[in-house]
């Protein structure tokens, strides 16, 4: 959860970044304009961060810091493809939470927050379940985290 919580801080220099090339592109002067092309291009350019770094080394900085790799659930290097399948699975952290305020309608943002915080620690715990302890859109990429630290060249 460390790890999680230090890439969505590190995310949000990406996500600025992107939105801020996005706004100047688009001629965007106002945020309540172009809000589905943003969106879009944003899900996007997470999912490229995601997929480049965990098929090109298995480890984000974040991942690197907390010595955590992505593997294949056999131990191998995870490939493109299987890459975007577990970003899109991952998604799973905040999709049920998100559903449940909007058919609730509920729109604050702390009421949201307070669902969105309970959902994700709700989809944490599920991997109590697991008997490796996966999270579920591991489970179901056939991939996993591991402890690795990279060896130093000299």
């Amino acid at each position: 959860m460390s790890c999680f919580l230090y890439e969505g801080v590190l995310l949000f220099g990406v996500v600025w970044a992107a939105g801020m090339v996005y706004s100047i592109a688009m001629g965007q002067r106002h945020a309540m304009t172009g809000q589905t092309g943003m969106q879009v291009v944003q899900f996007l350019v997470l999912g490229l961060y995601f997929v480049w770094f965990w098929s090109r080394t298995g480890q984000t900085l974040p991942m690197q810091t907390w010595n955590i790799r992505l593997v294949t659930s056999n131990g191998e290097p995870v490939s493109p493809l299987r890459a975007a399948c577990r970003y899109l699975a991952a998604w799973l952290w905040f999709l049920p939470g998100l559903a449940a305020a909007h058919f609730a309608g509920i729109q604050g943002g702390l009421a949201v927050s307070i669902i969105l915080v309970a959902g994700v620690l709700t989809y944490a715990g599920l991997s109590l379940l697991h008997p490796s302890r996966q999270f579920l859109h591991d489970a179901l990429c056939g991939t996993r985290l591991i402890e690795w630290k990279a060896v130093r060249k000299r």
